[in-house]
């Protein structure tokens, strides 16, 4: 089976939305930078020094801005696959679309997006490390 191993969800302020998680669920959060897309990484699971998580199971995110010029806006996750090119051929064979082709996530892994059949937009990624 490819697991879920990320989520991902919109802010529009990124500030607020750290200081809410951190508040609400101690989550610990990371404001990356315009070089990286202004993204927000958040953990909501232990890590070690490779960034594996130490508990089966749990899933860490982060959150991008909101932007009224994409189509993405709305909460989704991430499946770990082994191949990202023959994992996107087959959501295209089993009647999904795949969004563009696959980008290297640096320090990550290659990511790329999907809407499957029933309209909910997902994505792959297959994990550097994997």
């Amino acid at each position: 089976m490819d697991p879920v191993v990320h989520f991902e969800m919109p802010a529009e302020d990124k500030q607020r939305m750290a200081k809410f998680y951190t508040d609400v669920f101690d989550w610990k959060t990371r404001i990356l930078g315009p070089e990286m897309g202004d993204y927000v990484l958040a953990q909501t699971a232990e890590t070690d020094e490779n960034r594996m998580l130490k508990e089966p199971g749990r899933i860490n995110g982060g959150f991008f801005p909101k932007r009224a010029d994409s189509p993405m806006q709305h909460p989704s996750v991430s499946i770990a696959v082994k191949d990202i090119k023959a994992s996107a051929q087959k959501v295209k064979d089993g009647g999904g679309t795949v969004h563009g082709e696959p980008v290297m996530i640096p320090g990550i892994g290659w990511y790329v997006a999907f809407t499957d059949t029933e309209g909910n937009v997902n994505s792959m990624l297959q994990p550097t490390n994997m």
